[in-house]
């Protein structure tokens, strides 16, 4: 048999490194699309079968919360954090999480709760409900199997909520915390179970809506218009300000509660609250106001981090914290594609939203009775 020309098998290795090359091409172009497409259910929200209920009277319902919840004595802080977490579940096979998926509770205690409720622990008593959270999947597409996911993971933290209210907080000033997809959740909270009780949100020293998109003609409650503030809103969504691609996505894409419902902007501007400047604010702030920005992540839990000052400028426009790039280089997008499109595992104004809080809690205390001791 005869031998294949030299020419020939240059010709077939070409046409193989030229089909290989064309492939890596394509998966490079479309690997956002392909990697979505991994995530998704493929099964209607109206046919799947969810993950069982947490029990909010059992301790494992919670990520985190006190060793002892229900007593209070004169070493306990002044106010309670109620605190509901950000994604952490990717999908695939479920439109919302078990609450005890391994990788997204390991997520949560070495990067989320760290970083984002790591500047409450000097605030109050964290509580940290676990719940059947809409996967990241439902982050990235405007279906309405997602929207149907996400209204699902409010009932839980609903529940968890009024438990926490009848139970522990026994009539004890407190805060509120959300951040991204716990952010949204915790404005319809805001809305449905705190703005329509007069004594509960008299007891509200402030509300931290991290990453999240709330119309500022129509807040759920009175925004943070001055620091020390308290029972007010303080909500922005953030965009570095060279990324001017994001800004508008969060306009075009971000979700917001209307009569029980998940809705666009539809060209309302969010509210932005400058965490440098401690209120609502169209000023500039520069970086010299930044008091500490932080990466907790990985650090044993209640351990105080290492504080990097003066990192980040911020500015509010067109509804959007425009924020500077921070200097240090352990505050940049680092992880996987999936880490990547979730909460940062770092906090630009760590330091700023602990004395922001702090100062609210005082002054609510300065105009509230605490109840009286109660040891269990």
């Amino acid at each position: 048999m005869a031998a294949r020309p030299k020419g020939f098998k240059r010709l077939v290795f070409a046409s193989v490194l030229l089909f290989v090359t064309l492939m890596a091409a394509a998966a490079f172009v479309w690997r956002d699309d392909i990697l979505r497409t991994r995530l998704d259910p493929k099964e209607p929200f109206q046919t799947y079968d969810p993950p069982p209920a947490p029990d909010y009277r059992e301790r494992n319902a919670w990520a985190l919360m006190p060793e002892r919840p229900q007593a209070v004595d004169a070493s306990s802080p002044a106010a309670d954090v109620f605190f509901v977490g950000p994604t952490t579940f990717d999908g695939g096979r479920h439109w919302n999480a078990p609450i005890d998926d391994p990788k997204a509770d390991r997520l949560f205690r070495q990067v989320m709760a760290p970083n984002y409720a790591g500047p409450f622990v000097r605030v109050g008593r964290i509580f940290a409900p676990r719940y059947r959270q809409a996967s990241l999947y439902t982050l990235m597409t405007l279906r309405d199997d997602a929207k149907e996911a996400r209204r699902f993971a409010y009932g839980d933290v609903a529940a968890a909520f009024r438990h926490y209210m009848a139970t522990y907080n026994q009539g004890r000033p407190f805060v509120v915390v959300g951040v991204e997809q716990g952010g949204t959740l915790a404005a319809r909270l805001l809305s449905e179970e705190v703005a329509a009780r007069p004594e509960v949100l008299a007891r509200l020293a402030g509300a931290y809506l991290i990453d999240t998109a709330v119309p500022a003609d129509a807040p759920p409650i009175p925004p943070c218009t001055t620091p020390r503030q308290p029972g007010c809103l303080a909500a922005w969504v953030q965009a570095f300000e060279n990324e001017p691609e994001r800004a508008q996505m969060i306009l075009d894409r971000s979700l917001l509660w209307a009569d029980g419902q998940l809705d666009n902007l539809h060209g309302r501007a969010p509210l932005c609250f400058n965490p440098l400047l401690g209120a609502v604010s169209a000023a500039e702030a520069p970086s010299k106001l930044n008091q500490g920005a932080a990466n907790a992540t990985g650090l044993e839990w209640g351990a105080r981090p290492a504080f990097l000052s003066r990192q980040v400028s911020a500015r509010c426009q067109a509804g959007v914290l425009r924020v500077s790039r921070p200097k240090s280089t352990s505050l940049k997008p680092s992880g996987s594609w999936t880490d990547r499109r979730k909460a940062p595992a770092y906090n630009l104004f760590y330091a700023d939203l602990e004395t922001d809080a702090r100062g609210r809690v005082e002054a609510l205390l300065a105009h509230h009775v605490l109840p009286k001791p109660r040891i269990d």
